[in-house]
């Protein structure tokens, strides 16, 4: 029998899927942290390494060759970490990504540029990524997140929408209203003005229509309250449902499995997208009634992505179902 992403996607690129919480860990200490709750828990959540703000001020070289062996011992089980190098301004960039790139460039699982001001900016660091990694001898792609935090950024997204490599635009809320003057109150960095001043709709709205019409996963601002779990559970589930985020940062243990819990598919809907997909299957993907709905390829790809975050979120499927898709 045709495999769904043979038969769903042949010829194109299938949109990315990946975990929906994102956790942030800067020093040596929390990164190891992570990684023991990453075995503990799963690979429900990614961890991203941070030389941007982690780094002690003076050892900025020492703290991106931590990183590199740390991600390259047997800690890092699942290879389900990323790193963030300085931005664009900052003369530790490049440095940041050549000791990446070369110390772990076959396993780091994505590189996350922070504050760009322009496309042109993004696009000279994709490039010079990509440069590094045919110098090191780096066959794949490396998945690259961006930071859109900058009224440059904002208003040249859908050029840095279309750069290659990008898997992730990444809203951040604290460096965007900073940047206007006031206009914005500091109240506004948590709920529920960040989801109703007409200012940051705007913006949500926009990153997330545009990397979703680029097959970019678009990625939801911290929850400042660190130890509220309902807290960070409301604004995931409303960045998820009124924005259409698919993902979004932990700054805190905490707050990791509200994060997924707000944002993985209903498990009823889990359960009818298997019933339909197993059945399509078996009819070769032609079109079928399911409860007396008729479905064909346009809803197999929707349950074929619902199912496949589904089980990357911790929800089990059917022996059926991973016998059939997630066995090699």
């Amino acid at each position: 029998m045709t495999h769904p992403k043979e038969a769903l996607f042949a010829g194109e690129k299938p949109f990315p899927i990946i975990p929906s919480c994102e956790h942030f860990a800067g020093s040596e200490k929390l990164i190891r942290k992570a990684l023991e709750m990453q075995e503990k828990m799963g690979p429900i959540f990614d961890i991203t390494c941070d030389c941007e703000d982690g780094a002690p001020t003076g050892k900025e070289k020492e703290h991106a060759e931590m990183i590199v062996s740390v991600l390259k011992s047997e800690a890092n089980k699942y290879k389900a970490a990323g790193v963030r190098v300085h931005d664009y301004h900052n003369k530790f960039w490049k440095q940041d990504v050549d000791i990446i790139v070369d110390g772990i460039g076959d396993i780091v699982t994505y590189l996350t540029i922070p504050k760009s001001t322009a496309a042109a900016q993004v696009a000279e660091m994709v490039s010079y990524i990509q440069e590094r990694c045919q110098k090191a001898g780096i066959k794949r792609e490396i998945p690259i997140h961006v930071l859109i935090e900058t009224h440059g950024a904002i208003s040249e997204v859908e050029e840095i929408a279309t750069i290659p490599w990008i898997q992730v635009l990444d809203f951040g809320l604290m460096d965007f209203i900073s940047g206007h003057h006031g206009a914005i109150p500091a109240s506004c960095m948590k709920s529920p003005g960040q989801f109703e001043h007409e200012l940051l709709r705007r913006a949500k709205a926009k990153m997330v229509a545009t990397a979703l019409a680029h097959g970019i996963v678009p990625a939801h601002n911290v929850t400042l309250d660190l130890k509220n779990a309902y807290q960070t559970y409301a604004d995931a589930s409303r960045a998820r449902n009124d924005f259409g985020f698919l993902r979004m940062w932990s700054i805190y243990p905490a707050q990791i499995q509200p994060i997924v819990d707000a944002m993985k598919p209903d498990f009823s809907e889990v359960q009818d997208g298997e019933a339909i997909l197993l059945a399509a299957q078996d009819a070769a993907w032609g079109p079928i009634q399911y409860k007396g709905e008729l479905h064909d390829r346009a809803t197999y790809r929707y349950f074929w992505e619902i199912v496949q975050r589904a089980r990357l979120s911790g929800i089990k499927l059917s022996e059926e179902a991973e016998k059939r898709w997630f066995t090699n």
